[in-house]
């Protein structure tokens, strides 16, 4: 063969990920205020103009220039500095100038201000290298200190957390994590010492994302608290007025599967100040505020990658051709690419769903059922879409052949980033068994029974009616076994927790998607392909 007539494999090319996301268009058209969605809509090309152009290059840099610890300076004293790549500190300011974290707080738009914000985050996350870590833990912080702290810490903190101005804007951790173990914070053995009528940290993290933020969120062991467990919320400023930290030692940064730009330490706080938020001895109710943002962050993260692996595998089906014709011109192929269509757009109407629950929540504008769902929805929806993105990613590397698994195609971290999501804030055991706390602490499952019961009074179409009777079996099924199981030894309803989040989870889908077909913006066909797997694996 002439050299000059060898064969080059073109490789995906991503387009605008608003633009060409026909499912998130149109739930934004069939569900916004008009007004809303042309105020939003130029903001939103623009930005997913960023997400497919210059975000790309400042993604490559921040994930081949990982974070570096630098301990000591040339002289010897101890400087413990972490210096991040120019694409890393690009991305952050990108985040900024979008308003990913503010566009929630300024409220612009009532209720739709918390589903706004969400849409901005799906466009920005999976160009972002993860930057949209930290952002998850400033959102969290942003919301328990508007929520709980003092006046004077508002005054301080919220305008940095919430700044639009690169110049004055703040990111904050949030520093659980100790060697005792990650979700269980029972453990936690950092101590908070009232000296001379400030509180002083001392203990280690075994875990702190976000280790170049301004400010932390931590759980200590509040020995001036008179409640049991003794457990408050801190928040600490990593550095004095002269730039130094204050009294925070760091030991090394962790070496990650994934998110490799995004820097995590292990550290020990030797007397760090700090100040406490909401009530002594009550910190695992006031960090739920925190986890709660951060969870939502999760959900919307995991849908998104699911989506840009998606625009690039059909992207590649387009150009690849195999066996003499184009990959997407092959029935099974095509019948790969509509599953995990049909797995993303169930996620993604899950996710927009809990978007508006929280929006009106943050509003006044949630009624006591709004309130029910999103206590119910926020740990389901993390848990569940966390596994689908794992799924999703790596049927996608798949849709490349081998080219899927060469490092300097950019493809492998989108599976190694998403395997976190089912880890952090949450694994997939731990939120299954906060959902049967939230279940019985409702008393039962009627907010969610009366709410797909209300959905599905309207499908009287002859195709979508079948489907109907499939969900209503579904969710009759699983109340039977929660019901049986309550009744039963502990250890049988716990053992089963996991199937009976992820039957609640693809059930209260199907409701919306079924919703969704009836109101003509999702086609049918996606309603029945997610029905086509068991919808209860009880």
């Amino acid at each position: 063969m002439d050299p000059g007539q060898e064969f080059f494999q073109a490789p995906p090319a991503l387009g605008n990920p608003y633009r060409d996301d026909a499912v998130l268009r149109a739930w934004l058209k069939a569900r916004l205020p008009a007004e809303v969605l042309r105020d939003i809509e130029p903001g939103l090309e623009r930005l997913g103009e960023r997400a497919a152009g210059d975000m790309l290059a400042m993604a490559a840099d921040a994930e081949a220039h990982p974070p570096r610890h630098v301990p000591y300076d040339p002289w010897g004293r101890r400087v413990d500095r972490i210096e991040t790549a120019w694409g890393w500190q690009a991305l952050h300011r990108v985040a900024v100038e979008e308003g990913i974290v503010a566009t929630a707080y300024e409220r612009r738009h009532g209720p739709w201000s918390r589903l706004h914000q969400l849409v901005r985050l799906y466009l920005y996350n999976p160009s972002s290298a993860l930057c949209s870590c930290p952002l998850a833990m400033t959102d969290g912080a942003a919301r328990v200190i508007e929520l709980h702290a003092e006046r004077d810490l508002k005054e301080r903190l919220l305008p940095h957390l919430l700044s639009r101005d690169p110049g004055t804007f703040w990111t904050s951790g949030q520093w659980m994590t100790e060697r005792s173990g990650g979700s269980d914070v029972s453990g936690t053995a950092t101590l908070a010492l009232l000296e001379h009528g400030r509180y002083r940290l001392y203990g280690t993290k075994w875990f702190t994302s976000a280790t170049t933020c301004e400010v932390a969120v931590t759980l200590a062991r509040d020995e001036a608290a008179d409640a049991d467990g003794k457990l408050s919320v801190f928040c600490l400023e990593l550095r004095d007025a002269q730039g130094n930290l204050n009294n925070i030692f760091v030991h090394r940064l962790k070496d990650k599967l994934g998110t490799k730009a995004l820097p995590t330490a292990e550290l020990t706080l030797k007397g760090t100040p700090a100040v406490r938020i909401g009530e002594p001895g009550r910190g695992v109710k006031t960090i739920a505020t925190v986890l709660n943002i951060t969870r939502f962050y999760n959900s919307v993260a995991a849908v998104s990658f699911m989506r840009r692996g998606i625009a690039l595998a059909d992207d590649y089906a387009h150009r690849r051709q195999a066996f003499g014709k184009l990959l997407i011109e092959h029935p099974l192929h095509r019948e790969t690419l509509a599953d995990m269509q049909a797995e993303f757009t169930g996620a993604l109407h899950l996710v927009l769903h809990l978007g508006v629950l929280l929006g009106r929540e943050e509003t006044g504008a949630a009624g006591e059922n709004d309130k029910a769902l999103l206590r119910l929805l926020t740990p389901l929806a993390k848990l569940y879409t966390g596994k689908q993105a794992i799924a999703v990613a790596s049927e996608a590397l798949e849709c490349f052949g081998g080219q899927g698994y060469i490092e300097d195609t950019g493809l492998p971290s989108l599976l190694r980033d998403c395997q976190v999501l089912s880890i952090w804030e949450g694994t997939t055991n731990v939120l299954s068994l906060d959902v049967l706390r939230v279940i019985e602490q409702a008393g039962g499952l009627e907010p969610v029974t009366g709410d797909i019961t209300r959905r599905l009074e309207i499908l009287l179409r002859p195709e979508l009616a079948v489907l109907r009777v499939s969900i209503q079996r579904a969710m009759k099924d699983i109340t039977a076994w929660l019901q049986t199981a309550q009744k039963s030894h502990r250890e049988i309803l716990e053992s089963g927790a996991r199937r009976f989040a992820f039957s609640l989870a693809r059930t209260y889908t199907a409701a919306l998607l079924a919703e969704a077909a009836h109101s003509g913006y999702v086609g049918s066909d996606i309603l029945q392909r997610w029905c086509r797997q068991p919808l209860t694996l009880l």
